[in-house]
């Protein structure tokens, strides 16, 4: 399969660099081995209603080498969430499909109250902008941040010194549709892994910028003045 990525729907439009790339059922994400966690995962959003609920079978991914791999453990009265990056609730057609979000490939360290309350509100949010009528397709690409010019905290479990993580200080979504006529529209946001009661546009970045903090190339298969005018700009939520 990593031979031909563009096989997986979700890759139509591009997938970013990383030391590893795993292919799931329904989607993709990108490994780095230097910070143990993702540095991106791409899907598209269902929009199938069924009566799947979540399965909360969290467990490590065994395709990553022990080496980099997150456990359980690790997360174990830490203070912090497993936070999903592809959304338990995005994927929700199949058991199987939704067990795979539970993979800790798919897990960042996230503080609670960002969590629970404005990552589960712009994930809430998105749905809401799949489920459009006009909405053809809906792809989201979500990874975190780190910022060099500030201290990177870890995440070190109790009498377990060689088992860390690094905490994120920031996640990113980007987020594009196409809709039944083909037009593409894209909205990204930068939020702080922290408590905000601010809303969502206050988080709306350029997509070139998420590109450069991140170092990522995102939606790179879509070329022309177009597609670069609509990375440099902030479109209005959902318009």
């Amino acid at each position: 399969m990593s031979q031909y990525p563009n096989i997986k729907r979700e890759t139509r439009y591009g997938v970013p660099a990383a030391d590893q790339v795993i292919y799931n059922r329904h989607y993709v994400l990108g490994y780095s081995y230097y910070f143990r966690q993702a540095k991106w995962a791409l899907e598209i959003v269902d929009k199938d209603k069924t009566a799947v609920f979540r399965t909360d079978n969290f467990r490590p991914d065994y395709r990553v080498p022990d080496k980099f791999r997150a456990e359980l453990k690790v997360y174990e009265n830490s203070g912090f969430d497993r936070g999903h990056l592809v959304s338990s609730a995005n994927q929700i057609e199949t058991g199987i499909q939704n067990s795979e979000t539970f993979l800790l490939s798919n897990m960042c360290p996230q503080a609670p109250d960002f969590n629970r309350i404005i990552w589960k509100g712009l994930e809430e949010s998105i749905r809401v902008l799949n489920n459009k009528k006009d909405i053809f397709e809906t792809y989201v690409i979500t990874g975190p941040l780190f910022y060099f010019d500030q201290e990177v905290k870890m995440l070190k479990p109790p009498n377990n010194k060689d088992v860390t993580l690094p905490i994120p200080h920031a996640f990113f979504k980007s987020v594009l549709t196409e809709n039944n006529r083909g037009t593409i529209h894209m909205w990204s946001f930068i939020i702080p892994n922290e408590k905000s009661i601010n809303s969502l546009d206050t988080y709306q970045v350029k997509t070139s910028k998420i590109e450069k903090y991140a170092g990522l190339f995102l939606w790179e298969k879509l070329v022309g003045k177009k597609i670069d005018a609509e990375k440099n700009r902030i479109r209005k939520i959902w318009k």
